[in-house]
């Protein structure tokens, strides 16, 4: 049953008139790229550099990658703080199955993901049949996944880490798949670039033309409201938590085949990141509104920063401060563009 949420603020702008676009959720994102790419390209020269670009898109494509999933859980009003933890989570799966016992990589990476999606599940079976915050869920689900991995990994190997991956059977093509990289005019790229490019493009045309992308924006607006028109809630709030695991097992896997190892504690912390990067994209801590396009944005915006403070030759302790303030404006901004968007709308 399709659910009519097409008046809702976040599908509003589809036209191109000024005042329709700048209702988009993802305009300020746009403008916040926009300032900080011409910042720093006449604050260094080695930004713009074919080299310089190449670093900072491949600092934001994973993060951009992981960005976009949680967009797509925020815009159906849930939190995942467990995402971070689940990169390095996969990532040892991977590696102790190829490493201690002898798996080949492919099958290894297929019980990640398995591993991957049953947690995912498991988190929003849980939120939707207790009721309780999704916050405190995953909170508890990223402490849980952190005693496995630090506790496990050393009871495996000694130490807090698995290396060794590139003599195990299968390395080599599925290092092609997930952690090559592409020439373009003598620089290399890595293949992360076309991964955050494609998932963008798949999750945009999912969340804006498709059911699947109704019942997202309804399950976020209002929960008991989209129940009441036919909206299948459990199963679609499921899968919203299963793709932002699935989400953590792709960027895993691209960590453990590109650095052929892992750290038990990869990516603890990472998951505010994500979520800056989706507010910063124009998704709301509420939930119905949002865009996966400002999130890949989001994501561009630190990565920019963040190399761009290294290109300046800046203490990297300011990045933190830039993080705090692209919060606060970005939650500002939002929810002026969200009012803006339902006056259009009306």
């Amino acid at each position: 049953m399709a659910v009519a949420t097409t008046d809702t603020p976040s599908r509003t702008g589809r036209g191109l008139s000024p005042r329709r676009l700048l209702a988009r959720p993802e305009i300020g994102a746009a403008l916040g790229a926009l300032l900080v790419f011409v910042f720093f390209s006449l604050f260094t020269g080695r930004f713009l550099s074919a080299l310089g670009v190449a670093t900072w898109l491949d600092d934001a494509s994973t993060l951009g990658i992981m960005a976009v999933a949680v967009a797509l859980l925020m815009i159906g009003g849930e939190f995942d703080l467990s995402a971070g933890v689940m990169t390095a989570s996969t990532a040892l799966v991977t590696a102790l199955l190829a490493t201690r016992a002898g798996w080949n990589v492919w099958p290894a990476l297929a019980v990640s993901l398995l591993f991957a999606l049953a947690v995912g599940a498991l988190n929003g079976w849980l939120v939707m049949r207790t009721g309780l915050p999704s916050f405190i869920v995953t909170l508890g689900t990223f402490l849980a996944l952190q005693g496995i991995n630090l506790g496990v990994t050393r009871q495996l190997t000694g130490t807090v880490q698995v290396s060794g991956m590139r003599s195990a059977a299968g390395y080599s093509s599925a290092g092609s798949v997930f952690a090559s990289t592409v020439d373009l005019g003598g620089t290399a790229y890595q293949c992360s670039v076309l991964w955050w490019l494609a998932l963008t493009a798949i999750a945009a045309v999912v969340l804006l033309r498709t059911r699947f992308g109704n019942w997202t924006f309804a399950v976020g607006g209002s929960l008991s409201a989209a129940r009441a028109v036919g909206v299948p809630a459990v199963r679609t709030k499921i899968l919203l938590f299963m793709t932002t695991a699935g989400a953590g097992w792709i960027v895993g896997s691209m960590n453990v085949l590109r650095f052929a190892g892992v750290q038990a504690n990869q990516g603890v912390g990472l998951e505010f990141q994500y979520i800056i990067a989706a507010v910063v994209g124009g998704c709301l801590l509420t939930g119905g509104y949002g865009s996966v396009l400002g999130a890949a944005l989001g994501a561009l915006i630190f990565g920019m920063a963040r190399q761009g403070i290294v290109f300046a030759r800046w203490n990297n302790d300011w990045f933190m401060l830039f993080l705090g303030v692209l919060l606060l404006a970005a939650v500002l901004v939002n929810n002026a563009f969200a009012k803006r968007a339902e006056r259009v709308r009306r």
